[in-house]
């Protein structure tokens, strides 16, 4: 799977603070990476409608069982008003059953800054 281009359900307003989210999945098993996979268009569809997010994209290696998730939010409030939502809320729950390792960076950007690199995403999660 390429990487999802980063879309844009909301302009932000220019030259504001934005709340970036990033991620990075390694499932236990080939299977995992299957159910990741399988679940990604339902919870691609809510963040594309989720109010406040300002964009998100992926990045999946399935083979290797890897999966990036890079997002930025209006609000620290927003991006957990979407985790506890829709899809994504089941989806997290039973995936976490399926993990390997799991990271995750917050950190602050701003609007003209995004897209946020992913050289960016990974100095962070590393």
């Amino acid at each position: 799977m390429p990487t999802l281009p980063w879309t844009v359900p909301n302009t932000p307003p220019p030259h504001a603070e934005v709340h970036v989210f990033a991620s990075r999945f390694e499932t236990r098993t080939l299977r995992g990476a299957l159910w990741f996979l399988l679940r990604t268009p339902g919870v691609w569809w809510q963040v594309s409608r989720a109010p406040g997010a300002y964009g998100a994209t992926l990045k999946a290696e399935p083979l290797r069982r890897t999966f990036w998730t890079l997002s930025a939010w209006e609000s620290p409030q927003a991006l957990g008003a979407f985790a506890r939502s829709g899809p994504h809320a089941p989806t997290a729950g039973r995936l976490a059953r399926q993990m390997r390792d799991a990271k995750f960076a917050r950190w602050t950007a701003r609007s003209d800054d995004l897209p946020v690199d992913w050289s960016e995403v990974a100095r962070r999660l590393t």
